[in-house]
Protein backbone atom coordinates (compact mmCIF):
# COMPACT_ATOMS: atom_id res chain seq x y z
CA UNK A 1 0.00 0.00 0.00
CA UNK A 2 1.52 3.32 -1.05
CA UNK A 3 1.35 6.56 0.98
CA UNK A 4 -1.69 7.91 -0.88
CA UNK A 5 -3.55 4.60 -0.53
CA UNK A 6 -2.71 4.41 3.17
CA UNK A 7 -3.90 8.00 3.68
CA UNK A 8 -7.20 7.26 1.90
CA UNK A 9 -7.60 4.09 3.99
CA UNK A 10 -7.00 6.02 7.23
CA UNK A 11 -9.37 8.81 6.19
CA UNK A 12 -12.21 6.26 5.83
CA UNK A 13 -11.97 5.82 9.64
CA UNK A 14 -11.70 9.55 10.37
CA UNK A 15 -14.51 11.87 11.39
CA UNK A 16 -15.68 14.91 9.39
CA UNK A 17 -12.70 16.96 10.63
CA UNK A 18 -10.19 14.30 9.55
CA UNK A 19 -9.56 13.05 13.10
CA UNK A 20 -9.07 9.36 13.82
CA UNK A 21 -10.78 7.82 16.87
CA UNK A 22 -8.79 7.61 20.09
CA UNK A 23 -6.53 4.61 20.47
CA UNK A 24 -7.59 1.58 22.52
CA UNK A 25 -4.69 2.54 24.80
CA UNK A 26 -6.77 5.43 26.17
CA UNK A 27 -8.97 2.85 27.89
CA UNK A 28 -6.08 1.04 29.61
CA UNK A 29 -5.95 1.44 33.39
CA UNK A 30 -2.37 2.74 33.12
CA UNK A 31 -3.32 5.49 30.64
CA UNK A 32 -2.59 8.73 32.53
CA UNK A 33 -5.33 10.94 31.07
CA UNK A 34 -9.10 10.94 31.09
CA UNK A 35 -10.61 10.28 27.66
CA UNK A 36 -13.04 13.20 27.89
CA UNK A 37 -11.61 16.18 26.05
CA UNK A 38 -8.78 14.30 24.31
CA UNK A 39 -8.69 14.79 20.56
CA UNK A 40 -6.46 13.39 17.86
CA UNK A 41 -5.00 16.01 15.53
CA UNK A 42 -6.48 15.94 12.01
CA UNK A 43 -4.65 13.75 9.52
CA UNK A 44 -2.50 15.58 7.02
CA UNK A 45 -1.95 14.23 3.52
CA UNK A 46 1.41 12.52 2.95
CA UNK A 47 4.34 14.78 2.14
CA UNK A 48 6.41 13.21 -0.63
CA UNK A 49 9.25 13.03 -0.68
CA UNK A 50 9.37 12.83 3.10
CA UNK A 51 11.20 15.81 4.64
CA UNK A 52 14.73 15.16 5.89
CA UNK A 53 15.41 14.69 9.58
CA UNK A 54 17.82 16.74 11.64
CA UNK A 55 21.36 15.43 11.24
CA UNK A 56 20.89 13.49 8.00
CA UNK A 57 24.27 12.16 6.84
CA UNK A 58 25.91 13.60 9.96
CA UNK A 59 25.40 17.19 8.78
CA UNK A 60 24.18 19.52 11.54
CA UNK A 61 23.76 16.55 13.90
CA UNK A 62 23.23 17.78 17.47
CA UNK A 63 24.08 14.31 18.83
CA UNK A 64 27.42 14.26 17.00
CA UNK A 65 28.11 17.75 18.37
CA UNK A 66 27.66 16.42 21.91
CA UNK A 67 24.40 18.21 22.75
CA UNK A 68 23.98 16.15 25.95
CA UNK A 69 26.50 15.70 28.77
CA UNK A 70 27.01 11.98 29.37
CA UNK A 71 26.68 10.44 32.84
CA UNK A 72 28.47 7.38 31.43
CA UNK A 73 30.39 6.68 28.24
CA UNK A 74 32.87 4.29 26.69
CA UNK A 75 34.71 4.25 23.37
CA UNK A 76 31.47 3.59 21.40
CA UNK A 77 28.47 4.74 23.49
CA UNK A 78 27.28 7.53 25.75
CA UNK A 79 24.36 7.66 28.20
CA UNK A 80 22.94 11.04 29.20
CA UNK A 81 20.10 12.30 31.39
CA UNK A 82 17.55 14.42 29.54
CA UNK A 83 16.23 17.56 31.21
CA UNK A 84 13.13 17.95 33.33
CA UNK A 85 10.08 16.05 32.12
CA UNK A 86 6.89 14.55 33.46
CA UNK A 87 8.66 11.29 34.30
CA UNK A 88 11.05 10.59 37.17
CA UNK A 89 13.98 10.00 34.80
CA UNK A 90 14.72 9.84 31.09
CA UNK A 91 18.09 8.58 29.93
CA UNK A 92 19.28 8.72 26.32
CA UNK A 93 21.64 6.10 24.90
CA UNK A 94 23.47 7.12 21.72
CA UNK A 95 26.39 5.73 19.75
CA UNK A 96 29.39 8.06 19.48
CA UNK A 97 29.60 7.46 15.73
CA UNK A 98 26.77 8.73 13.52
CA UNK A 99 24.48 5.73 12.95
CA UNK A 100 20.77 5.12 12.74
CA UNK A 101 19.32 1.73 13.70
CA UNK A 102 19.32 0.15 10.21
CA UNK A 103 23.01 0.96 9.58
CA UNK A 104 24.29 0.16 13.09
CA UNK A 105 27.20 -2.30 12.72
CA UNK A 106 26.59 -5.74 14.22
CA UNK A 107 29.22 -5.31 16.94
CA UNK A 108 27.60 -2.05 18.06
CA UNK A 109 24.15 -3.71 17.93
CA UNK A 110 25.41 -6.46 20.25
CA UNK A 111 26.78 -3.86 22.65
CA UNK A 112 23.52 -1.92 22.48
CA UNK A 113 21.53 -4.98 23.58
CA UNK A 114 23.76 -5.49 26.60
CA UNK A 115 23.66 -1.79 27.47
CA UNK A 116 19.87 -1.67 27.28
CA UNK A 117 19.53 -4.68 29.61
CA UNK A 118 22.17 -3.44 32.07
CA UNK A 119 20.66 0.07 32.16
CA UNK A 120 17.18 -1.37 32.73
CA UNK A 121 18.51 -3.48 35.62
CA UNK A 122 20.19 -0.44 37.17
CA UNK A 123 17.06 1.71 36.83
CA UNK A 124 14.80 -0.99 38.28
CA UNK A 125 17.14 -1.42 41.26
CA UNK A 126 16.42 2.16 42.35
CA UNK A 127 14.01 2.67 45.28
CA UNK A 128 10.44 3.46 44.24
CA UNK A 129 10.99 2.32 40.63
CA UNK A 130 9.06 -0.62 39.23
CA UNK A 131 9.78 -0.62 35.50
CA UNK A 132 12.25 0.71 32.97
CA UNK A 133 10.66 1.41 29.59
CA UNK A 134 12.78 1.41 26.45
CA UNK A 135 11.63 2.98 23.19
CA UNK A 136 12.95 4.12 19.86
CA UNK A 137 11.68 6.94 17.66
CA UNK A 138 13.52 8.20 14.63
CA UNK A 139 11.37 10.82 12.95
CA UNK A 140 13.00 13.86 14.53
CA UNK A 141 16.68 13.04 14.28
CA UNK A 142 18.81 10.79 12.10
CA UNK A 143 21.27 9.86 14.91
CA UNK A 144 20.16 6.71 16.77
CA UNK A 145 18.76 7.57 20.20
CA UNK A 146 17.22 5.08 22.64
CA UNK A 147 15.32 6.77 25.49
CA UNK A 148 14.64 4.96 28.79
CA UNK A 149 11.92 5.98 31.20
CA UNK A 150 11.15 4.70 34.65
CA UNK A 151 7.82 4.16 36.40
CA UNK A 152 7.16 4.37 40.13
CA UNK A 153 6.40 1.23 42.13
CA UNK A 154 2.81 0.58 43.17
CA UNK A 155 1.95 2.93 46.03
CA UNK A 156 4.98 5.18 45.42
CA UNK A 157 3.48 7.24 42.60
CA UNK A 158 2.84 10.81 43.79
CA UNK A 159 0.11 11.47 41.20
CA UNK A 160 -3.60 10.85 41.68
CA UNK A 161 -4.87 7.86 39.71
CA UNK A 162 -8.19 6.46 38.64
CA UNK A 163 -9.56 4.00 41.24
CA UNK A 164 -8.08 0.54 40.71
CA UNK A 165 -5.48 1.71 38.19
CA UNK A 166 -1.72 1.23 38.29
CA UNK A 167 0.68 4.18 38.39
CA UNK A 168 0.81 6.19 35.19
CA UNK A 169 3.90 6.07 33.00
CA UNK A 170 4.10 9.85 33.04
CA UNK A 171 4.50 10.38 36.76
CA UNK A 172 6.03 13.66 37.87
CA UNK A 173 9.59 13.79 39.16
CA UNK A 174 9.77 12.22 42.63
CA UNK A 175 12.00 14.57 44.64
CA UNK A 176 12.30 12.05 47.49
CA UNK A 177 13.86 9.29 45.37
CA UNK A 178 17.62 9.29 44.76
CA UNK A 179 18.34 11.20 41.58
CA UNK A 180 14.74 12.39 41.46
CA UNK A 181 15.37 16.08 42.09
CA UNK A 182 16.16 18.63 39.44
Amino acid sequence: MGPEEFYAHAMRSADGEGRLPLSRMTGWDVFPFERAGLRVVPLAPPELPEPGRAGENGADCAACAGDLTPVWSDEHWRLAVLGASGTPLILMLQPDAHHDLPDLPDDRASEMGLLIVRTARAIESLPHIARAHVSRWGDGGAHLHIPRRRRHRQGACPLPRRPGSRPALTARRDRTAPGGGR
